[in-house]
Parts: C-alpha cells; structure tokens; sequence
C-alpha cells in the first residue's frame, strides 16, 4: 500500500517517560495547552471478568506524552470533564474497546471522539487497517509489538512497556493530521466527526438490556413468544454477570440461552435433559431460569421486536443485485464497502425494501451515495 503524505512532524520518542502520579497535577497538565486535541488510549485486561480492568491511561498534548495509573485518572476531577466534553476533540485509533472502558470504569460515554483507524478507511488506506501497519506505511517507523498482550494490571511496568505505550499515542496527531488533508481534498472532514459520534453514541446505546437479545441472531427460528422468554433470560444473564463480574460464556452461552428458550422446560429435570446445559448450572441457577420461563412463556408477546432472520433465497439474489450501487459508489469514492455499507445495515434495507427507514444512510453516506442513490430507488422499488 502507497499513500501519499504531506510533509508532516512527527515527535520524537521521548528520552524519558512522563509520569502523572497526582490528580491534581493531571488537572493541571489537561489544560497546559489549550485548543490542542487531547490524545488518548487505554492498556486494560478483560480475560475472566465481566468488566475490564484498567491498566494504563496514555495521554497526548502537542509534543508532550504522558502515563497515568487508573487510580490517578479515576481522582482527577478534570479528567472526568474533558472525556465527557464534546467541545474537547479526543483523538483515538479503534476505539470501541477504549469507549466500552469509560464506560463501565468512569460511568462516562465519552464525547467529541474521533476515530483515525475510521478516518483512515474514509482517506483510502483501506479498511479496519491496524495502527501499527498505518504508522509504518505512513511514517516509515515500526512498532515493536512484543508487549501488546503483557501484563499492565501490575507495577511496575518494564522499559519496554512503558515504550510501547507511548508508541501508542505518539503518531495520533501527525496520523490526524495525514487524514484530515486527505479528507479536505474528498469534502469529507466533517463527515470523521460524524461518523464517529454515531458510533460512538450506538455503541452507548448497547448497554440498553432490553435489546440484547436481539444481537442473539441465532434465535430468530424461536416462536415470538420463545422470543419473549429468551428477552427475559438475557436480562438475566447480562444482570448475573455484573454482579458476579464474569464473562457472559463462563456463566450461561448465548446457544444454551437460546436452547432453553427453545425448549420452554417446566422442571429441574426438563432442564436438565436440554443438551449442553452443565448441571452446575442447573444447580445453581435451575429454579431461577424455570421461574423466568414460566413468565415468558405467560407474558404478552405482542410489543416484542423480533431478530431479525437471515435472508432468504430470493432475498439473496436481490441483495447481490442491490450491493453493486454500492459497490459503484464505493469504488468511486475509495471509501470501503465494509465501512459504507455494511452487510447487516444492507441487509435491513432489503428486508425492508426502503432506505427511508434507515439513519444510517443519511448524512454523509447520503453524500457519497447520490449519484447512484436514483437507480437504488428505482431498484428496491422493483
């Protein structure tokens, strides 16, 4: 991959290591340099917890880097305000694991994100391109990786570590400002901060219990009031799983989930006679699920949204004849099908044969798409 670049500065790795380690002086720090977009990333572990666990918050103003303990973060009064504050641009790369921390450690959805590794696909660099081929192909630097999956909970951190994460950081803004150039010359600056405020704000909305079932895709066979018992279920399990921070797989999986709606058992013994259900689980939880049953199976089944089903046969065929608009619009454009259209967002347009009903399409997609978007009209009106 060649990409072009304007002549852009990149700071140089620091002789010596910054560390805050006060929550005052991080208040302080946060507005030294007033104007400057506020780079960010995060070191956390999630292997056998519900939620993850800070390990290290990396943060960049200008040319000036810096490393921050949770605790230190988690104290500083300004910290909090400017992660929540969208008039404050925060530069991230993949972000969506980062923004899922803030969440569940800060209670804060970040506001005013951008993401680059977005940015990056809209400039043309390709889609979902990781940080570390994107620094080497734009900036001729190669990172050492050995690190990436190391232990950040315990202190202190290695040299190496410590390397790595200001690495992490480091290329953001010159990396900004290598996609904002690029995104002046296709009319699409702003369409980075949009895109990224939409993701960011579903990605919000996905701690909403209520829908979780739905992302279960596998259960769109069950009956709407199987549907119903399963909604039930996953509330349960997704409240389980906080209170005994645990992964949702090591408490109940998604296919047992599924399996025991199916099923509707009335008893311990009807529980435990649905394949692949552990009998740990029927011990410790087999009354509580038959109760939820029980009420699913009784409950009124007529607001449910149902998952959405896969695509029929013929619903197939008019989904590869409707993907070529947009893989012209795509081409077009240099912007990634994946990211313009992706296959579940085109899905729901063929099912339901309008891109009125669909968000998603609007703004700046809605830009890209209008030389095509007449024949894609007439097309799902055929």
């Amino acid at each position: 991959m060649t990409l072009s670049l304007p002549a852009i500065d990149v700071p140089p790795a620091p002789e010596t290591i910054n560390w805050i380690t006060q929550p005052e002086e991080l208040d302080h720090w946060l507005d030294s340099v007033p104007g400057v977009p506020l780079v960010l990333d995060t070191e956390f572990e999630r292997v056998n917890t519900f939620y993850p666990i800070p390990g290290l918050v990396q943060l960049g103003l200008g040319d000036q880097f810096c490393l921050v303990d949770p605790d230190v973060a988690e104290r500083s009064v300004r910290f909090r305000e400017v992660i929540a504050d969208p008039g404050v641009s925060k530069l991230l790369y993949a972000m969506s694991e980062d923004l899922e921390l803030f969440r569940d450690w800060l209670g804060i959805n970040p506001k005013g994100v951008v993401d680059l590794q977005i940015g990056a696909a809209m400039a043309g660099a390709g889609f979902s391109l990781g940080y570390a081929r994107l620094v080497e192909t734009l900036f001729g630097e190669t990172l050492d990786k050995s690190v990436t999956r190391s232990d950040w909970i315990s202190r202190p951190l290695s040299d190496a570590q410590q390397r790595y994460a200001v690495d992490d950081i480091r290329f953001l803004a010159p990396m900004y400002e290598w996609v904002s150039a690029h995104l002046r010359e296709r009319g699409l600056e702003a369409a980075l901060v949009e895109e990224s405020t939409r993701f960011a704000d579903e990605l919000a909305g996905q701690g909403d219990l209520e829908n979780h079932y739905l992302r279960l895709r596998g259960g769109w066979a069950l009956t709407t009031q199987q549907q119903v018992v399963l909604k039930k279920l996953v509330v349960w399990r997704e409240l389980e799983c906080r209170e005994r921070d645990r992964p949702r797989g090591r408490v109940l999986a998604d296919p047992l989930l599924i399996a025991i709606a199916d099923r509707l058992p009335r008893s311990l013994s009807e529980m435990s006679n649905i394949q692949g259900v552990p009998a740990s689980v029927v011990r410790r939880y087999g009354e509580a699920l038959v109760e939820l049953v029980d009420e699913g199976r009784n409950a009124d089944d007529s607001g449910i949204e149902r998952i959405a089903p896969p695509l029929t046969r013929d619903q197939q065929m008019f989904f590869k004849q409707l993907k070529q608009f947009f893989k012209k619009a795509s081409e077009d454009t240099d912007i990634p099908i994946e990211l313009l259209a992706p296959r579940k967002r085109l899905e729901k347009v063929v099912q339901d044969r309008t891109l009125a009903a669909s968000p998603f399409f609007q703004g700046w997609r809605a830009q890209i798409l209008a030389p095509v978007m007449s024949d894609i009209e007439d097309y799902l009106k055929s």
